[in-house]
């Protein structure tokens, strides 16, 4: 059976790998999202102060990152198979077990496990992929489940509408407990590479290598400033500016309207980002969506009534998340096998770590000044990243092709 086709059309086993990977970024976002929609419940229940509610969001970000660099090294040790459905299994118990958790404590230790699984999960997923499809085609393969992640979010918010007034917030974690079925499914139909198996384990899985040398450290630090700013700008547009813009705005939007239509421009937006990877090369397809993103930010103060709104937001969608799993295509471009599992959770969880306190400065922002320096703050995030991204050297269409 091949693992690698140049064809048009998948073969079996390359159908098997994306329906493994979609599945497992899908329901491991759909996870994460249960926070976002159960947290209100969670404060009035807990009686929590701010600081309290905000550092849960926080401790499963540390969680991302810790899982994210162990499980990174692991899987280009051992095996990438065996670790994808191991950090599958985790975050899917850890987010079932906040059924159990009544006080704060529970809480934290439950979301901090949880984030030690769904950081290991990305990486390794896009490092089966990137191991199991031919270059040319990677941009586009990554987008597909990248818009699975998307998908998960919907299936959130469908589930937080059906059950949290009914059956309450503890109900709601215990889905979370449906991804390990995928763990079934990865270990019986997946098996490892033959780029992995046939490589050298001697120097699998260091993390010195993403530094070894002055240009390759430039390349690493330069894509984690960009993943930073591609989480913040997701933050700050699913957290806060749909509340901006009812207050400054005087319009009214449901919350999962505007989530809705936000995300179908991300996935459209993901779908034309792979495909100008992928036959154009990063730099120009990187160039294009951060100048649209920094640019886009400031239409969201033209809208005069909800349905524009609405449309404003998922065209901002489109350009600013648009982008994110073409991350995981060009680390896996860019870094050897030996370390390939390692450079894109340590990339990407970096990211999320340090992008997620986005929503903490935006709020600070509005509390001192207005929503126009707010504006100004996320544009000006998008144009230091395309001016990091025009640096790097790897990104150059001829370098990339190459490679």
């Amino acid at each position: 059976m091949k693992i690698v086709s140049k064809s048009n059309q998948l073969d079996s086993y390359q159908a098997k790998v994306v329906a493994s990977t979609a599945s497992g970024f899908g329901l491991e976002n759909m996870d994460v999202m249960f926070l976002s929609f159960a947290l209100s419940s969670i404060i009035a229940e807990l009686h929590l102060s701010g600081t309290q509610a905000g550092l849960i969001s926080t401790i499963t970000n540390i969680g991302m990152l810790l899982g994210g660099i162990f499980f990174g090294i692991l899987a280009d040790k051992i095996g990438r198979v065996k670790t994808f459905s191991h950090t599958i299994f985790i975050f899917a118990l850890a987010t079932a077990a906040m059924f159990f958790a009544h006080n704060l404590t529970a809480i934290y230790i439950c979301r901090f496990i949880a984030g030690i699984g769904a950081g290991g999960e990305y990486g390794i997923g896009m490092t089966v992929l990137a191991e199991s499809f031919s270059k040319e085609k990677l941009g586009r393969v990554s987008s597909w489940v990248g818009m699975a992640g998307q998908i998960g979010a919907i299936l959130a918010a469908l589930l937080a509408a059906l059950i949290l007034p009914t059956l309450g917030w503890h109900a709601l974690f215990l889905f979370g407990i449906i991804p390990v079925i995928i763990t079934f499914f990865t270990r019986r139909h997946l098996r490892e590479s033959a780029i992995f198996t046939n490589s050298s384990k001697e120097t699998h899985g260091n993390i010195k290598q993403l530094f070894a040398t002055p240009k390759i450290s430039y390349q690493t630090i330069a894509l984690m400033i960009m993943a930073i700013v591609q989480i913040a700008g997701y933050f700050g547009l699913m957290n806060w500016l749909p509340t901006i813009m009812q207050k400054q705005l005087n319009l009214t939007v449901g919350a999962s309207t505007w989530m809705i239509a936000t995300i179908l421009g991300m996935c459209a937006g993901m779908l034309t980002f792979g495909w100008i990877l992928d036959n154009l090369g990063p730099r120009l397809a990187f160039g294009i969506f951060l100048t649209a993103s920094a640019i886009g930010v400031y239409i969201l103060t033209l809208p005069n009534n909800v349905w524009s709104l609405i449309i404003v937001g998922a065209v901002v969608g489109y350009f600013s998340n648009g982008m994110f799993a073409g991350f995981g295509a060009i680390v896996s471009r860019l870094y050897p096998t030996e370390i390939r599992a390692t450079a894109n959770n340590v990339i990407m969880n970096v990211g999320r770590c340090i992008g997620g306190f986005s929503s903490l400065a935006i709020g600070f922002i509005l509390d001192h000044y207005n929503i126009m320096t707010v504006m100004v703050f996320i544009s000006t995030l998008y144009i230091i990243s395309l001016l990091v991204m025009l640096t790097v050297s790897n990104l150059k269409a001829s370098n990339y092709k190459n490679i």
